[in-house]
């Protein structure tokens, strides 16, 4: 996380081999996640990492974040957060498409699936 926003973890603990302290230095990390804007139901528990579970979820837990601010610049992993994409329709538009008979309507320009008869039948049980 210091390497992707400086100075966003205070204290890092480095030559130590106590278990707490090796979590408190993953709990920074989440901390400074957060801040960064990373949702909480997108990280992970600190015992997750200190166990080595779900690696996979780790790996990708903040890339789609990073890539979505603009100041970052480095490498990417997973997909990119979507964006939003707003439409501006005429009234012309709009009411064009009140003529259209939607396929969920039942009309599908005369095709139907009578006469079709492959594979089992559905079994309703009670």
């Amino acid at each position: 996380m210091s390497a992707i926003k400086p100075g966003s973890i205070k204290k890092i603990n480095r030559t130590t081999r106590m278990p707490f302290k090796l979590m408190e230095n993953i709990g920074s990390f989440l901390e400074a996640a957060r801040v960064y804007g990373v949702p909480s139901c997108d990280l992970f528990q600190t015992v997750d990492l200190f166990e080595k579970k779900k690696s996979a979820r780790l790996l990708s837990a903040c890339s789609p974040w990073c890539q979505a601010h603009p100041d970052y610049d480095g490498p990417t992993l997973g997909p990119k957060l979507s964006e939003e994409n707003r439409r501006q329709f005429t009234e012309e538009q709009l009411s064009a498409g009140k003529n259209v008979i939607g396929l969920q309507a039942g009309y599908n320009k005369g095709a139907s699936q009578a006469g079709m008869s492959f594979g089992k039948a559905r079994k309703i049980l009670d």
